[in-house]
């Protein structure tokens, strides 16, 4: 733990911060987890005002080097903000989330403040329903105090796109959309602990565990929560058909919290945590299909992602390394963006290649991911405007 005294909270340093421009230092939160990485951009007055919420910090030496930076800079000419991408929305998106969720927690928030959150959401899933996906599965970043709203975030664009794949109504899309967002809500703390802890969880954090769905209901219904298949989904969500599952052990489950849970145990299996990798994205596919055998709402989960969600990365018959970056409209080829040249080795130029064509089909998923551990958005998509 640092000490204090090497501590420099962001209040202090505001004068250092412009909303559009890049970090001059990393920012972390009270427990010493990374919360923003240097060279990250500032979103928007709101992120900095989460960030002062949750007690972040910088590191002195590195504040004050950029002090000493900007004092012999002086006089220069400024540089205006480049205007915000659709990658800085999702960004954007995700500091208002944890800003309403913590609010959620205290019991300083109505729920109604989650529609135009969720809707929100909604709007970035079908500006590009593709890059939405990319982000859940193409999980780089190490800012593990943020996983609890990641993994809910990214568990929320699974389970809109599937219950759209089922032919579910709006009002049911919304309901698990919502449910998603808010299943996890009293255990906000501990997964952030959790995702980084080397020991198995102790006996206080397993009744925790357990006693989250309802505790989850319970308070999204002093909230002001109302949507009965909302409440019953969070209730639900940790619960098996024909039993075996918690907290109640319930033989009958419906079905908006069978997908749920089915996205919460997929992306908790394809989520890196600071002391092992994650699941490849078809191993986690091949074990949800063999858990549900021909099951309707497995399968919704199969055709919204494909065999090679965005974000995968990918061999191909070329010999180049891949990235995923759209679903195919028909077949099971889709579209990649090379990482490499034909002898697998990194390159920094990228071509966009459709795997339906002779020569460039895929041959599976890349096994040796040394020297593949970042794949910036922006690089494979260009620069999306919002």
């Amino acid at each position: 733990m640092t000490a204090a005294v090497d501590r420099v909270s962001l209040t202090e340093v505001r004068d250092l911060l412009q909303v559009g421009q890049a970090l001059p230092f990393r920012v972390l939160d009270l427990h010493d987890r990374l919360l923003l990485n240097e060279g990250h951009l500032l979103a928007d007055e709101a992120q900095f005002e989460a960030l002062v919420e949750r007690g972040a910090w910088a590191e002195r030496p590195v504040v004050e080097a950029a002090r000493a930076a900007l004092a012999a800079s002086t006089g220069a000419q400024g540089t205006s903000a480049p205007p915000p991408t659709l990658f800085d929305r999702w960004e954007r998106w995700l500091w208002h989330y944890d800003k309403c969720s913590r609010a959620l927690v205290r019991h300083e928030l109505s729920a109604s403040a989650l529609q135009p959150l969720h809707a929100s959401l909604i709007e970035l899933i079908d500006r590009d329903q593709d890059v939405a996906l990319f982000g859940c599965v193409r999980q780089e970043d190490r800012r593990f105090a943020l996983y609890p709203l990641t993994h809910a975030l990214h568990c929320a664009v699974v389970v809109t796109l599937a219950g759209r794949q089922l032919k579910w109504s709006d009002t049911q899309v919304a309901s698990i959309g919502c449910a998603a967002l808010t299943m996890n809500l009293p255990l906000l703390e501990l997964q952030a602990r959790m995702a980084e802890q080397t020991e198995p969880p102790s006996k206080r954090q397993l009744d925790q565990i357990r006693a989250h769905p309802q505790a989850a209901a319970e308070l999204l219904q002093a909230a002001g929560v109302t949507d009965e298949p909302w409440l019953r989904a969070v209730a639900e969500h940790h619960e098996q058909q024909g039993g075996g599952g918690y907290p109640r052990g319930l033989q009958e489950v419906g079905d908006i919290a069978q997908l749920l849970r089915a996205a919460d145990v997929y992306m908790a299996k394809i989520s890196p945590r600071a002391q092992r990798a994650p699941m490849s994205t078809q191993l986690a596919m091949r074990q949800l299909f063999q858990q549900r055998p021909g099951d309707p709402l497995a399968m919704g989960m199969v055709k919204t992602l494909g065999v090679y969600p965005p974000g995968s990365l990918v061999q191909l018959q070329s010999g180049e390394v891949a990235v995923v970056i759209r679903r195919p409209t028909v077949g099971t080829q889709p579209w990649v963006a090379t990482l490499s040249d034909t002898r697998g080795k990194p390159s920094g130029q990228t071509q966009r290649r459709d795997t339906s064509e002779p020569g460039f089909g895929v041959l599976g998923p890349l096994q040796d991911l040394r020297g593949y551990e970042r794949v910036l958005p922006e690089r494979v998509y260009g620069v999306l405007s919002v």
